[in-house]
């Protein structure tokens, strides 16, 4: 069975590429890469805009990359013998900072960013597709994803702690939903093996069990064997800062701190009940030690 992942270049396509049988990777930015999907039987969409960092994306570049690419491989996909095609979307294009309740597929979406906005245009545009009746379409919604390679947050937080400097944030006791990069592949290889299970639609994906800030300092300082300690500074001065940061230029401001802070739970039970998944390959804190052993494995 032959997968063809589009945007193969990124972390996610990297791990992809390495891990999974007969796969082989392909870029818009190359001439034909139309004809690399005609002997696809499963075509995997990571092209996308998430991040940016140097702070000069436009909400029309947004839109561009997640929805209008996703646009012109879709019809390529309905015209070619692909059976199955993988949208990669994004929690964002659902929630993007809080939820004290697991998030289901049937949760109303509020995206508040140009990146959760165009991915929620995209899964909208999707759906509203005619599929023909051999093919399915299958739209994954993954929280965080982290592992080798990350250079996400988590990579902040372990230059913090590797480098003996106190977490000051830790009076905020929050649960978060996460997925190693190892559990984010198995999920992808049970779909591929598995897609007659499956009715087209959206699934997230996660991790079984959520894990708090506080939780993965515990988790670093254990695999860097340092002995940090951690500053309970009161909410209301935190609080006080984070609004500062959104007047001047601090590393914390209130989005910022709502992120690294609030409870953002996810439910993975439609795709595991769906594909007769049990348990997933790592824990949430499994795949975190690996994630963490692999900063220290990138510095030596």
């Amino acid at each position: 069975m032959k997968v063809t992942i589009l945007g193969a270049s990124g972390f996610i396509g990297k791990h992809l590429l390495s891990g999974i049988k007969d796969v082989c990777g392909s870029s818009l930015r190359r001439d034909g890469w139309q004809n690399d999907l005609k002997s696809s039987v499963v075509i995997l969409n990571l092209v996308g805009k998430a991040h940016d960092h140097k702070g000069t994306a436009t909400e029309q570049d947004y839109y561009y990359a997640n929805l209008e690419l996703t646009k012109q491989i879709f019809q390529v996909f309905v015209s070619s013998s692909a059976k199955l095609f993988i949208h990669i979307s994004s929690l964002a294009a659902l929630e993007e900072f809080e939820s004290n309740r697991p998030l289901t597929e049937e949760n109303n979406c509020h995206p508040e960013s140009w990146y959760g906005s165009s991915k929620r245009a995209a899964e909208e545009w999707l759906l509203d597709q005619e599929l023909p009746s051999d093919k399915k379409l299958v739209i994954l919604r993954p929280t965080m994803v982290h592992g080798p390679g990350d250079k996400g947050n988590l990579g902040l937080l372990y230059k913090l702690i590797s480098r003996g400097i106190p977490y000051p944030l830790s009076s905020f006791d929050n649960s978060r939903s996460f997925i190693s990069i190892s559990n984010f592949c198995f999920f992808i290889e049970q779909i591929i093996e598995n897609y007659d299970k499956l009715e087209s639609g959206i699934y997230h994906i996660a991790d079984d069990e959520p894990i708090s800030t506080n939780e993965i300092i515990e988790v670093i300082k254990k695999v860097t064997n340092k002995k940090v300690m951690s500053i309970s500074l009161p909410k209301y001065l935190v609080r006080m800062i984070a609004k500062v940061g959104d007047v001047i230029p601090i590393p914390l401001n209130t989005k910022r701190l709502k992120k690294m802070t609030s409870d953002l739970l996810v439910s993975n039970q439609k795709i595991k009940a769906a594909l007769g998944i049990e348990k997933l390959p790592l824990t949430a804190k499994e795949g975190l030690e690996r994630t963490i052993r692999s900063f220290g494995e990138a510095k030596s």
